[in-house]
């Protein structure tokens, strides 16, 4: 049996001077070995431009003993042990909203030998535990699913006495409510001893947390004293300024701080708590009506949390190794390739220019928040409809394999969580398994089937080839950075596919082609949905999927708005900055079958385009390619002067001849006809735009993730490799437009 091995970094973007952390999980072996290599194209496909990883003279140490770091997915909250005290008389109540109330044993709330929660068919369940006796009561009936419910249970030590509650919050005539009012003997004494209280989950002996819950809290308090069932339930639905202070030991407002990973108890004993793998905040509650659509307008509607089994954030791995990068490292993509046996496994990272200091005009967006996006994707096998919309079978390597055997790594923002809720977070703090060159995706169009990080190596490839200096920054760079970033940059290159920006990001790619920049957009279905980078913690991005869009899942009502910012999320067309103010094309299709070649249009022979066709030939463009055999295809982006094109912009060629896996994108209908198709719609084309920008800068875009693919062939003696270069040549002549 081979070696497992998985890693992760702590950064994924570096300079000279700054130390890099690399956490590794070895199995099967009893040591492995590290590197750092360049990366320059993950491409192994044969008939390509070739695989290259340039290996750096630098000695990482090791062997380095292997070890089994644990992977605990599953998110929940948990109040310290120094914050609670021991209780004999105690209440409880608190509200949730189950998603899964069937799948097993849940924790609701844990401490001290007492567990809320629900049993293994849904019904709710209170457990006391102390000195080897053990006592429970189960609800009458299951919870309904994705239905609010009070909870509530009280405990009167001189009657031995523990009293249960549960009250839908919503009534209906044929469902009786369950438990009233339930009052039941308890044979010894008891009482709520100290020690750390969690939310959403248990702890194992061993601290592990275990029993996780899914499905939303809200509202949990804490009274030292038995209340009737009356009392629990006019405490229950209090509002924090009614509730009343005799007694209250705990008072847990979800509503305050929800951008933080902190829960703040409201009772004025500070008793306050952390949030362990972010669950999802900013979410509706049971006060919610409908009527406010934002979190930050009324915070009281969305005092839940969404916790769930299978949300990961940051593993917390031990590092293995670390590395101090050296002052005369070059900028660009490097990964640490790990072996042990025949297994490899590889951490992409960049290294971008010390600061203040450019060594290039050019410089190389690496779309990592689209990597976190997309990271470990496992949609091939798991939406049935994959290969009826890319009109061929899915091909699996073993890292799609593995994926699909080890859950527990984490999903994408293109997948549903085990409770059927839409991935709204995604980290790069844990194994990114498709972020790996060598990698063929099932997604990527053939000979080369390349997606993501490895496509974009076609384009490090090219500029290699060229022998053009260029520098590398990374979508974190350019959110925390913004404009600084960029400065001293003349030329701005994207990736094939850069589709998730920030407000910050955006405004720094708009600021540069404004004062001068020159853009150079060598991709597709790029500038279109919206993020949010969390403020306080490294490595974790937000995705709300609201009105439009081609979307695997969609947000739930109310929840359109980030939880880390409060802007409202989905597609920037929706916010008066659609991809076509900033590229001058948006997008338009998606097809994964087969690419097509571009047609030249008259506004490639004007004038002002004589550059880009320098030694161009022929009507006909990109009739060749590695993705998809041809140079438009995969996703494609056109010009649309109504959505802010500019209108001096020239449409130099379009795509032709798409298939009819290609339809147009959803925003993009009004009333679905039968006529969306790529052989019917001539809106579903790619277009290659050229204009000029303020202050002597310009914009160059393709609108074709397949685009890179086409730069290679005969040593990059192609027609598409030849304007590529024509426009990075003259786009890095100081000579303004």
């Amino acid at each position: 049996m081979s070696a497992i091995l998985t890693a992760y970094c702590d950064e994924i973007s570096v300079a000279p001077g700054d130390t890099i952390r690399c956490m590794v999980n070895c199995e099967g072996a009893s040591s492995f070995r590290a590197e750092l290599q360049r990366i320059v194209c993950g491409d192994e496909y044969p008939g390509g431009p070739g695989y290259r990883a340039d290996t750096i003279d630098i000695d990482l140490g090791g062997p380095f003993p292997a070890r089994r770091q644990p992977v605990r997915p599953g998110s929940y909250a948990i109040v310290p042990v120094e914050n609670l005290l021991e209780l004999s008389d105690f209440s409880l109540t608190l509200w949730i909203w189950p998603t899964t109330p069937a799948k097993g044993r849940q924790a609701l709330i844990a401490a001290g030998g007492l567990f809320l929660g629900l049993d293994g068919e849904g019904r709710p369940l209170v457990e006391l535990s102390a000195a080897g006796q053990h006592f429970a009561v189960r609800g009458t009936r299951p919870l309904l699913e994705r239905h609010w419910h009070l909870l509530a249970v009280s405990y009167n030590a001189s009657r031995r006495e523990l009293t249960f509650l549960h009250r839908p919050h919503r009534r209906y005539a044929a469902i009786a409510d369950a438990d009233a009012g339930v009052t039941r003997s308890v044979a010894g004494p008891w009482r709520l001893s100290a020690g750390p209280l969690t939310m959403a989950a248990s702890l194992a002996e061993s601290g592990a947390p275990a029993e996780h819950f899914n499905g939303k809290i809200e509202a949990p308090r804490l009274f030292s004293a038995a209340l009737a069932p009356d009392a629990l339930t006019a405490v229950a639905m209090a509002r924090e300024g009614d509730l009343p202070r005799e007694g209250l030991q705990a008072a847990w407002d979800f509503s305050q701080a929800i951008p933080s990973l902190r829960i703040h108890d409201v009772s004025g004993q500070e008793r306050h708590g952390t949030l362990v793998n972010l669950p999802a905040r900013a979410v509706t509650g049971f006060r919610w009506t409908g009527e406010c659509q934002n979190w930050t307008e009324r915070p009281d509607h969305y005092g839940a949390i969404h916790f769930h089994d299978d949300d990961l954030h940051d593993l917390g791995w031990s590092p293995s190794f670390a590395l101090t990068i050296p002052a005369g490292l070059r900028s660009g993509v490097y990964a640490f390739r790990l072996w042990a046996g025949e297994t490899e496994y590889f951490t992409p990272f960049a290294v971008r220019a010390p600061k203040g200091v450019r060594r290039s005009k050019a410089v190389f967006l690496m779309p990592t928040a689209s990597y976190m996006a997309y990271a470990n994707h496992r949609i091939g096998i798991d939406y049935s409809t994959t290969e009826i919309g890319m009109g061929r079978l899915v091909e699996l390597n073993p890292t799609d394999v593995f994926k699909q055997e080890h859950p527990e790594y984490g999903l994408s923002c293109y997948e549903n969580r085990n409770d059927g809720s839409g991935v709204v977070y995604s980290s790069r703090l844990r194994p990114i398994l498709d972020m790996q060159p060598k990698q063929r995706l099932w997604l990527g169009g053939p000979p080369s089937g390349l997606w993501q990080f490895n496509a974009d190596t076609h384009i490090l490839a090219w500029l290699e080839h060229l022998g053009d200096a260029y520098d590398v920054v990374t979508d974190e760079d350019l959110h925390r950075d913004g404009p600084g970033a960029l400065e001293g940059y003349r030329v701005l290159l994207t990736g094939t596919h850069p589709e998730y920006h920030s407000s910050a990001m955006l405004d720094a790619i708009e600021g540069f082609t404004q004062a001068g920049g020159r853009l150079m957009y060598l991709g597709g279905n790029g500038f279109y949905w919206r993020i949010a980078f969390h403020p306080e913690i490294p490595g974790a991005i937000e995705l709300r999927r609201a009105e439009g869009g081609i979307r695997p899942w969609v947000a739930e009502p109310g929840e359109y708005y980030h939880s880390f910012t409060g802007e409202y999320g989905g597609l920037w067309r929706r916010q008066n900055r659609a991809p076509n103010r900033i590229a001058g094309v948006g997008m338009a299709s998606q097809g994964f079958d087969i690419s097509s070649p571009y047609v030249r249009r008259e506004g490639s022979r004007d004038p002002r385009a004589a550059f880009i066709f320098a030694g161009v030939e022929g009507a006909v463009i990109g009739d060749h390619g590695l993705i998809g055999g041809g140079a438009a295809g995969m996703e494609v982006d056109r010009v649309d002067f109504l959505l802010g094109t500019p209108p001096h912009a020239l449409v130099l060629a379009s795509s032709e001849r798409h298939t009819d896996c290609y339809m147009l994108a959803p925003e993009e209908l009004g009333d679905p006809t039968p006529d969306i198709l790529g052989t019917d719609n001539e809106l579903v084309r790619a277009d290659m735009v050229f204009f000029e920008t303020p202050n002597g800068g310009a914009v160059f875009s393709v609108g074709s993730i397949a685009y890179a693919g086409s730069l290679w062939r005969d040593g990059y003696d192609t027609d598409i490799a030849r304007i590529t270069g024509n426009v990075l040549k003259r786009f890095l002549d100081p000579r303004p437009f």
